[in-house]
């Protein structure tokens, strides 16, 4: 119980710096004064290592513990969003930002996980790895910490998200999959001008690009396996000269999301053969430029899944856990799980009494603060007890 103790006298902490950072978010890849306040409050509380870069935001405290043994990355990610807050809270931000995902409040939790584990640095058989992430937003903003070599001594990564339909108070820590992978595509169809009385003597690249947006979905509804869940959207589509000239180009963009690797590596191929199958039906030439973007979250350790349930529970008893869907949404934390073991879990906010009951993303989102310390005690006790673990 030692370490709920200290999540405890360190709750009004935890609440001050996630409303300090609140007022100060700024964009993906510019967390610059984030970055310079992180770094000032991690060696303030006593952190033996703080690790900036030369090119690049975010930063890294490492907790060194009094005997040997592996290491623990826990991350928090720092960026906002383009969103002019409508809270009315008194520590709104005023620059035009929001963090209207609630890194706000992954920050705070991490900082109050952080002065748990350096109160019990004696204790510590190995060191904790505090990873606060630049540019999670643009989806790519973990690379570059995996690039460039720091989880290279790292045994395994821990990370959590806030999420507004979860209850404050709740965990999700469940294993297998849990958020989707992301990717993005670019479909161009180029077909022959005429005048619109004539429709003959062209070929219409806007009747094509409507067929194959029809035929995307035969991917979903019958090729893919029903049982594994995908999601094709066509987010964008432009073309045409005028009212009464058959189009000669269209373009569209969009986006699609899966929980299964296997079903993900067939998915470009497929799409590409509806895509130039059906423009080439319609006299057109069609391509598809796509992107692989994020991976899928997937929980698939049972060692560590075991660890973070256990900790909740240890913590706040069994009623802490909840049952949660997954989720079609994206994180780039995929990309610290693809190098070394990791757990990705979700602390609920949602709280109608409290008013925190708006969607992450959204201009009114906000938490219900009171329980963020208990995402700081649990992120303490996963590191603690994987420390613990000999295995």
């Amino acid at each position: 119980m030692r370490i709920r103790e200290l999540a405890e006298k360190y709750k009004d902490y935890v609440v001050e710096r996630r409303r300090f950072y609140h007022g100060i978010p700024e964009l993906s890849l510019q967390e610059y004064e984030t970055t310079k306040n992180l770094v000032k409050d991690l060696k303030e509380m006593g952190v033996d290592e703080v690790i900036t870069f030369p090119d690049y935001q975010g930063c890294i405290g490492i907790i060194k513990g009094a005997k040997p043994g592996k290491t623990v990355m826990l991350r928090a990610d720092i960026d906002a969003l383009p969103v002019e807050e409508k809270t009315g809270k008194p520590y709104a931000s005023t620059n035009g930002n929001m963090h209207a995902c609630g890194h706000d409040t992954h920050m705070a939790m991490q900082l109050g996980a952080a002065k748990i584990l350096v109160d019990l640095k004696d204790e510590l058989e190995g060191n904790v790895k505090l990873l606060f992430q630049s540019g999670e937003e643009v989806g790519y903003g973990a690379k570059y910490y995996v690039e460039n070599g720091y989880l290279d001594d790292v045994d395994a990564v821990y990370g959590v998200h806030i999420w507004s339909d979860l209850e404050a108070g709740k965990f999700s820590l469940e294993a297998g999959e849990r958020m989707a992978s992301c990717d993005s595509f670019k479909i161009t169809v180029e077909g022959v001008s005429a005048h619109g009385s004539a429709p003959h003597l062209g070929k219409d690249a806007v009747v094509a690009a409507a067929a194959i947006i029809m035929n995307l979905q035969t991917f979903v509804s019958r090729i893919n396996n029903p049982l594994k869940p995908a999601v094709l959207t066509i987010g964008t589509i432009n073309g045409g000269q005028r009212f009464n000239i058959i189009a000669n180009k269209v373009e569209m963009e969009g986006t699609t999301r899966v929980f299964s690797r296997e079903v993900r590596a067939i998915l470009e191929t497929e799409m590409r053969n509806i895509i130039e199958n059906t423009g080439r039906a319609l006299g057109v030439n069609a391509s598809l430029e796509y992107n692989y973007v994020t991976n899928p979250i997937i929980n698939e350790h049972d060692e560590l899944n075991e660890l973070a349930q256990n900790a909740a529970v240890k913590l706040f008893g069994e009623g802490s856990l909840a049952k949660m869907e997954k989720l079609l949404g994206a994180e780039d934390f995929c990309f610290l799980m693809d190098k070394v073991p990791g757990f990705y879990g979700f602390v609920g906010c949602y709280n109608e009494e409290k008013g925190t009951i708006y969607n992450n993303h959204n201009d009114k989102f906000d938490v219900d603060e009171s329980t963020l310390y208990m995402g700081s005690a649990l992120a303490a006790q996963f590191a603690y007890d994987f420390l613990k673990n000999k295995k």
